[in-house]
């Protein structure tokens, strides 16, 4: 039974979206709340992000908006290093700052700011030490960063009843085709 789950995935840039409410988000938040359902039915307790713009934002807003249901889900956001958000534009800034603000835990791996990439890997190797599972939205065909996450997952479930769960394009595709018939009423 997975009680922690870690949620991670693409950074924006790397989906080419470059605003928080790009259409585009809504089919994955919508691929994120159908892995979560299952497992909140299930007994999820808590959901872990590092606080990443993208999918690791969504997913948080997707737990926020499934809190009316199971109101004992809770969010942390647990950063690789204090003040992550520095150089990011005021929009992003403001995102992130609405997601802490309604988050049930907050903290870093690291108590200082930025160094060097070994915060990354530090975070990672935390993330699924932690947690019961992983929920990665990560598509073998199109590396990124979060391959990093996705390898290590599988190094350490290799020793240890450890889940992943992909959010691969063709669950997304599935999930637009799933809403156009919704919307077209077949």
């Amino acid at each position: 039974m997975i009680k922690v789950l870690s949620i991670s995935g693409y950074k924006p840039f790397e989906l080419g979206i470059f605003k928080k409410d790009h259409p585009s988000a809504l089919f994955i938040k919508a691929a994120i709340k159908k892995s979560l359902l299952t497992l909140l039915e299930e007994g999820l307790e808590w959901v872990l992000i590092s606080g990443q713009l993208g999918v690791e934002l969504w997913a948080a807003e997707v737990v926020f908006d499934l809190k009316k249901d199971f109101p004992n889900v809770k969010l942390a956001v647990i950063t690789p290093f204090l003040d992550q958000e520095a150089q990011w534009n005021e929009n992003n800034k403001e995102w992130y700052q609405s997601v802490l603000a309604a988050a049930d835990f907050i903290d870093s791996v690291t108590k200082k700011g930025y160094e060097k990439p070994w915060q990354f890997r530090l975070k990672n190797q935390f993330f699924i030490e932690k947690s019961d599972g992983l929920l990665l939205l990560y598509d073998q065909e199109k590396e990124g960063s979060p391959k990093y996450l996705y390898e290590l997952a599988m190094q350490y479930q290799k020793d240890r009843d450890y889940s992943i769960e992909l959010i691969t394009f063709y669950d997304l595709q599935m999930i637009v085709e799933d809403e156009q018939l919704k919307r077209t009423d077949f």
